[in-house]
C-alpha cells in the first residue's frame, strides 16, 4: 500500500507547489461584510486551510476523545485570538505561527504521533491564537465585527469536519497510507510557508 500511496502525496505536493503564489497566502480584502467575510476568509488561503484540516486529521489519528476535543478546542481558543486580532493586540510571529501549525500537525498526523490528550490540545490551542488572531486582525473595513467572528469560527469547525471525514477513511484498506500522505503534504505545505515567512 505505501508504495502506491507516497508518490501520489509527493505528486500532490508538487501539483500545490505549482499553485499561483496569490492562491497560496490568505487574502486581505473580501467582498461582502461580515458574516459573509467571515465565512470566506479560512478558506481564502491554503496556509489556514491545511492547519484546520489537519486538526480533524489528527483528531481521526488519536480517536475518541480526541475526535472531538480537538476540533472544540481550535475554535474556542481561535475565537479568543481573533478577539486579539480585532482589538489590535500585536501577537509577535503570526505568520510564522500559522507556517509552523500546518508543518507540525501534517507531521503529527504523518508519524501517527500520540501525545497525551492534553498536550494535544494544548498544542492545537497554541496554534489557534495564532490562526484567530489572523482572522480578526484582518477584519474588513465597515463589517460587523461579531458576525464576522462568528463565521470564521463556523468555517473553521466545517475545516475540521473536512478533516475528521478525511481521516475515517483510515477504516477502509490504505485509509491509513491515504491518511499519512495527506499529513505529509500538509507537513511540505507548511514548510513552504515557513520558508516564505522567514524570508
Amino acid at each position: 500500500m505505501a508504495r502506491t500511496t507516497w508518490p501520489w502525496a509527493w505528486l500532490a505536493g508538487v501539483a500545490l507547489a505549482l499553485v499561483p503564489m496569490s492562491v497560496w497566502a490568505h487574502a486581505d480584502a473580501h467582498t461582502g461584510g461580515g458574516f459573509v467575510a467571515g465565512l470566506l476568509h479560512p478558506i481564502s488561503g491554503l496556509d489556514h486551510v491545511v492547519a484546520m484540516v489537519a486538526v480533524g486529521l489528527w483528531g481521526a489519528v488519536l480517536g475518541p476523545p480526541a475526535l472531538w476535543v480537538l476540533p472544540v478546542a481550535f475554535p474556542m481558543v481561535m475565537a479568543l485570538g481573533g478577539l486579539l486580532g480585532l482589538l489590535g493586540n500585536p501577537i509577535p510571529g503570526v505568520e510564522i505561527g500559522i507556517a509552523v501549525s500546518g508543518l507540525v500537525m501534517g507531521l503529527m498526523v504523518l508519524f501517527e504521533l500520540r501525545p497525551p490528550l492534553w498536550l494535544a490540545a494544548l498544542i492545537v490551542s497554541a496554534f489557534a491564537v495564532f490562526h484567530g488572531h489572523a482572522h480578526g486582525a484582518e477584519l474588513p473595513a465597515g463589517s460587523n465585527a461579531l458576525l464576522y467572528s462568528l463565521a470564521f469560527v463556523i468555517a473553521t469547525g466545517l475545516l475540521h469536519l473536512l478533516g475528521i471525514l478525511l481521516g475515517e477513511t483510515r477504516r477502509w484498506p490504505g485509509g491509513r497510507r491515504f491518511v499519512q500522505g495527506a499529513g505529509g503534504v500538509v507537513a511540505l505545505v507548511g514548510l513552504w510557508f515557513l520558508e516564505q515567512a522567514l524570508t
